[in-house]
């Protein structure tokens, strides 16, 4: 497949020009190749973005527009995307190495996304609230300002339109600033949004350094609200500056998602879901199934089984329509995965397939799909999220014993549950301290049901109706009716 990339040129309020902060380059980590090195943003690049952000989110020509106006505007960019899934899918796979199947899949969710919330913010009604005197009582929602949303590597055009179809469903402006590993698809993006007509400044996009650009956005006066998606440290880090500044922020941080087999499963359906729980995205998820916890009745046969297909799965070129587990994103990513598989060693544990490096596949960042026996629930392999394909497999006795070893963990993102029992799912969803729980599936997602985490997992929700109130203030209003003065202001 031949495609170009962008000219390497930044979206700044509106501008199409170069960077000037220091060079990123994008890496096709599945053949060890450059795809692209570009100037990336600056300090003075987000103080252009912020600055044409301001304005035009004030500006009576965007701030003045109705709710259905503003969804027109958030249709033809679905359309966009959909129009360019090919192109999109493409350059994402370059970006990121991930399949082709899953980035065309992800296209696919941003333009979705973007529908979505356009018929949101059409169909979403302000309320008229019960009075308590003589006067009409209302609450009514505003939008915030100028919104920076900071994304991750793994997941870039789903997360982008995660953030930026809401903020713009609900008024604001938008800074966004991808990952360097992972900055083209994002300025893709920006194409799109900018040929879609989109006001000029409401929306600009800024690769560059975290530090650098993602502190000044997050420490900026006029940035309203920030909306991270990234590693708990970050996330920490940015919450404090954003408590100094009195500022709203929602986190979707790490994970170490439990996943819980019982002995009354339907053992294909339970393999197939810690499979793609665990091995889809090569384990790069916030999401990842990566603790499996087996009831000890079945735990040796199941574990047999999971160990064959695991074995079984296509590793390979993200190109290549049968790989299902593809490279990582980076070579010095691989190099973390490899370093905690050999913490896992070191504490103990047995690697049980996988833990090295796949043969015939030199060139590019490969890791073949793990799975590590043998560790208890404290073990650090067991409690770090390590983001790669990297499974680690441990017995429980009953309810009250997996419902400890599953809430014994910082994170609380997500969980599976495998049992033909529902009452007994219910209550294991409902004990586990989790944002989403899966039932018999793993990692099925809707743009109508929230999302987030707890813990070390972050706080607040994206997607669903709510998803566009995170990105507006609320405000009462209060009409006299009955035209007389208030009885205490007498005078004589």
């Amino acid at each position: 497949m031949t495609q170009d990339f962008s000219d390497g040129r930044l979206f700044i309020g509106g501008d199409w020009r170069k960077g000037r902060g220091a060079p990123i380059t994008s890496v096709f980590a599945a053949e060890g190749i450059e795809n692209q090195t570009l100037a990336g943003a600056s300090r003075d690049d987000a103080l252009d973005a912020i600055a044409a952000a301001g304005a035009a989110q004030q500006d009576p020509a965007w701030r003045d527009l109705k709710p259905h106006e503003r969804a027109t505007h958030l249709h033809r960019i679905a359309d966009g995307i959909a129009a360019n899934i090919d192109r999109i899918s493409w350059i994402q796979s370059r970006d990121t190495s991930k399949t082709l199947a899953e980035t065309r899949a992800l296209a696919l969710s941003a333009a979705g996304t973007f529908r979505y919330f356009a018929a949101v913010v059409e169909t979403s009604d302000d309320l008229l609230t019960a009075p308590r005197g003589v006067y009409l009582t209302s609450s009514v929602h505003e939008p915030l300002g100028v919104v920076a949303a900071i994304t991750p590597w793994n997941s870039p055009i789903a997360s982008d339109a995660q953030k930026v179809a809401p903020a713009l469903a609900a008024g604001n402006a938008v800074v966004l600033k991808p990952a360097s590993w992972s900055p083209l698809v994002c300025l893709e993006l920006a194409r799109i949004i900018d040929e879609a007509g989109l006001p000029r400044g409401l929306f600009s996009v800024l690769p560059g350094s975290g530090r650098e650009v993602g502190t000044l956005l997050v420490e900026h006066p006029g940035i309203a609200k920030v909306s991270f998606t990234g590693g708990t440290s970050t996330g920490r880090h940015l919450a404090g500056i954003a408590a100094r500044k009195l500022m709203p922020v929602s986190l979707e941080l790490g994970g170490k998602s439990p996943t819980i087999v019982f002995d009354d499963c339907d053992m294909d359906l339970a393999i197939a879901g810690v499979l793609f729980g665990i091995f889809s995205s090569s384990g790069q998820s916030c999401i990842a199934g990566s603790r499996l916890f087996v009831q000890r009745g079945i735990y040796d046969r199941f574990v047999e089984r999971l160990v064959q297909a695991t074995r079984a799965l296509s590793v390979g070129h993200p190109f290549d329509p049968r790989t299902q587990v593809s490279s990582l994103i980076h070579a010095d990513h691989r190099a973390s995965v490899e370093a905690y598989v050999a913490l896992a060693r070191d504490e103990g544990g047995e690697v049980l397939c996988g833990g090295a490096r796949p043969e015939g596949l030199d060139a590019g960042a490969y890791f073949l799909p793990t799975i590590i026996a043998g560790l208890d629930n404290a073990a650090r392999t067991c409690r770090e999220e390590i983001f790669g394909p990297v499974l680690v497999v441990m017995p429980f006795d009953d309810e009250a014993d997996v419902i400890a070893q599953g809430n014994d963990s910082d994170y609380g993102l997500a969980c599976g549950i495998f049992s033909n029992d529902r009452r007994k799912c219910w209550r294991v969803a409902r004990a586990i301290r989790a944002g989403t729980v899966w039932v018999n599936t793993y990692k099925q997602f809707s743009i109508a049901t929230p999302f987030g985490g707890d813990g070390a997992s972050g706080m607040g929700r994206e997607k669903g109706r709510a998803g566009l109130r995170a990105y507006q203030t609320q405000k009462s209003i209060y009409e006299d009716l009955g035209g007389q003065p208030h009885p205490w202001a007498r005078w004589p």
